[in-house]
Formats: structure tokens, C-alpha cells, sequence
């Protein structure tokens, strides 16, 4: 008994993507370039749906030019 539904991994996968692809696509609507704190949240719907969200904080990095590069 067990085992993994390689069909259902790959959709839960797929749906994350789809997810990831949305948040990015929402933050650079706003004006960011990058998002921290990204997270995943899933929850079911009924016995046979699930729910993935992607969210985080939609932010603009801009270089600090008085910054002292760092020697490796």
C-alpha cells in the first residue's frame, strides 16, 4: 500500500509553477523586481481539489552605490 501518484506530483508541481509564474507576474505589474519571503500554501477543496498560493513581498533592490565591494 502507498506510494506515490506520479500523476498527481506532477500536477501538484505544475500548479506550484503556475503559482510562482502569477506572483511574479503580479509584483512586476506593481513595479517590483524581485519578491522576498516567497512562500507556498496549499490546502484542500473537498476530498479531491487542492489549493496552492504563492505569495510574498513585492519589492524594488536598487544597488548601493556607497557600498564597499566585497574581496573573495
Amino acid at each position: 500500500m502507498g506510494g506515490e501518484i506520479h500523476e498527481y506530483t506532477e500536477l501538484l508541481e505544475d500548479t506550484r509553477r503556475q503559482a510562482l509564474d502569477r506572483m511574479v507576474q503580479n509584483a512586476t505589474l506593481m513595479g517590483a523586481n524581485a519578491v522576498l519571503s516567497m512562500r507556498f500554501d496549499s490546502s484542500e477543496i473537498g476530498s479531491t481539489m487542492s489549493e496552492i498560493v504563492a505569495y510574498g513581498t513585492a519589492v524594488i533592490v536598487v544597488p548601493d552605490a556607497t557600498a564597499t565591494p566585497v574581496a573573495e
